[in-house]
């Protein structure tokens, strides 16, 4: 439960340090600023490889020894010459407006629009490691948000003016979403319907930079309900509720935690996923399979190299890896295959309840039902169903399919969201 206690000046403090944190106009268009810069920089350097790999692949030199002529050209000096002149522009443009902003613009942020959070959302989602790795403004730090949008204190002393206690339900967002996505303020979104079912139990909403590493957003996430739970030690029962991603955020983080043996993984008793890729997305794999097969072709080797904008977030996805192990071993931006995927249990105590999706009619036993799930996601890999010790063997009792669902329907049909409110009041 949610309680407001008097405010102080140090509790005003440390919230107008949460707003902060916060993305405003004026970062979304830095952010935009600097994404467009790089994104030319980036274009030239794609097209002068496909240049290079024409002109030297049919004289044999483009892996030769002597192929290094090719920086000495005409050709590469203007493709040097271009990138040179697209980041000047840019640097002169970030200070022009560095400096208008600070002399010029509001000394109170303002805030950034629900629709374009949902466009940096997607931004994030494609490239947030790119964003991070760049600094960009528009790489979303990880935050707890409450029903009226407001983030929620992680210290000891911004709870002073916003207390919780009793039980917390934690919801979290998929792949390319934000916390907007969940409409909570909506009466029928999954958040109200909690409130209004359990009036005692806190609803709150993570926002995190889909685009990073599944493990690293797990880690993260672990340590933020560490700080959470020290900051309101009332909290007596924690539940997680994730969409696609979020479910695997959600059990990184319980790993994690369990490793650290932190406190707030014995407080969460439930983990409900909805539509969660446990053992892969099928259109990833297809993607990667794509990706390698252009990079073989000739003249086309350097096309692959567009596979590579898409963010590690998404390659995680490939096999449902939230592990660093499934990663850091390899030079490049993949993941382990299935075969080696380093397996990641539920913490014995946790009662784990998953839901899948099918756009085909109920009563479609085909496999061609089971591959294609709700479109991005299929039926055994959402109810964790695996050949060997992958398999995470959740109750059949505790998992649920519907028919005539697709991904992002998951979000709002009045089905799902049922089957989710009556797990949550399911007695442990």
């Amino acid at each position: 439960m949610t309680q407001t206690m008097p405010s102080n000046s140090q509790a005003k403090s440390d919230n107008e340090s949460l707003l902060a944190e916060t993305l405003s106009v004026y970062d979304f268009l830095a952010g935009i600023s600097q994404l467009s810069i790089l994104g030319v920089v980036e274009t030239t350097a794609l097209v002068e490889a496909i240049h290079r790999e024409i002109v030297l692949r049919p004289i044999g030199l483009l892996n030769h020894k002597y192929g290094d002529f090719w920086r000495h050209s005409i050709s590469s000096r203007v493709y040097g010459m271009v990138r040179g002149i697209t980041l000047l522009v840019g640097q002169g443009l970030a200070f022009a407006m560095h400096k208008s902003n600070h002399f010029l613009g509001p000394k109170t942020k303002q805030p950034l629009p629900n629709s374009l959070h949902q466009l940096v959302d997607v931004l994030n989602g494609v490239m947030g490691d790119h964003l991070e790795n760049k600094k960009n403004p528009l790489a979303l730090p990880m935050m707890l948000y409450s029903s009226e949008g407001q983030p929620i204190a992680k210290s000891n002393r911004a709870s002073q003016t916003q207390v919780l206690s009793g039980k917390v339900v934690i919801i979290l967002h998929g792949l390319c979403m934000g916390y907007v996505n969940w409409q909570p303020t909506n009466e029928q979104g999954l958040g109200q319907r909690i409130a209004k079912a359990q009036p005692e139990t806190s609803v709150l909403y993570l926002n995190y930079n889909t685009g990073r590493r599944i493990s690293t957003n797990g880690r993260e996430f672990s340590a933020l309900l560490q700080q959470l739970t020290v900051a309101h030690p009332d909290i007596s029962e924690i539940t997680l509720i994730g969409h696609s991603m979020g479910g695997l955020v959600s059990r990184s983080a319980l790993y994690y935690g369990e490793q650290a043996q932190q406190p707030w993984v014995k407080k969460t008793k439930k983990l409900i996923t909805l539509g969660t890729p446990h053992h892969g997305a099928v259109l990833e794999r297809i993607g990667n399979t794509v990706q390698q097969t252009i990079s073989k072709l000739p003249f086309a080797g350097s096309l692959g190299k567009l596979g590579d904008i898409r963010s590690t977030g998404i390659i995680d996805l490939r096999h449902g890896s939230i592990r660093d192990e499934d990663w850091q071993s390899l030079a490049t931006r993949s993941v382990l295959p299935d075969s080696e995927r380093h397996f990641t249990p539920l913490p014995e105590h946790i009662a784990a309840y998953f839901l899948a999706a099918s756009l085909s009619e109920e009563g479609d036993t085909s496999k061609v039902n089971y591959l294609l799930g709700d479109g991005l996601v299929n039926i055994h890999s959402a109810l964790g169903e695996h050949i060997g010790d992958h398999s995470l063997d959740v109750p059949e009792e505790h998992k649920a399919v519907f028919y005539g669902i697709g991904h992002l329907a998951l979000l709002s049909d009045k089905r799902v969201l049922d089957q989710t409110i009556n797990w949550l009041q399911e007695p442990l």
